[in-house]
């Protein structure tokens, strides 16, 4: 039983994060994107009214506000600290934490999946011929 719980909390990072992770300095602080668990619901298609977007953008913030309390107890115990105020429509925080604190957080009932924040570029203008 043990070993399929490791195995959950072993999906909720990619195996090449884990990797870096693995490879960084104990007080590293890295800036993650934690999504917490919500209920399933069907997601909002372009004929749903935008009342029911609404409705359930509110109830996927809702469901991941009741896990906040929790999340903050594993980062004061890292020394880290949540960057996101409230929880997003995808139901995700932004968190600055060591790499032991990721792994807490990884460890949590509440947390669905942990992404490194990277930064987004353009891509480059492709020459037309």
């Amino acid at each position: 039983m043990e070993a399929e719980g490791n195995n959950q909390a072993s999906a909720k990072i990619s195996p090449n994060f884990r990797a870096r992770l693995n490879h960084l300095e104990p007080t590293q602080k890295l800036r993650v994107i934690v999504f917490l668990r919500t209920p399933d619901n069907a997601p909002a298609t372009r004929a749903a009214t935008r009342a029911h977007r609404k409705a359930l953008v509110e109830r996927v913030r809702q469901a991941a506000k009741t896990a906040l309390p929790d999340i903050d107890a594993i980062l004061e115990r890292f020394g880290a600290e949540r960057l996101s105020q409230s929880v997003d429509a995808l139901g995700s925080i932004l968190v600055e934490t060591t790499p032991a604190g990721i792994k807490a957080l990884e460890g949590s009932e509440h947390v669905k999946t942990i992404l490194e924040d990277q930064p987004i570029s353009s891509l480059p203008k492709v020459k037309q011929a």
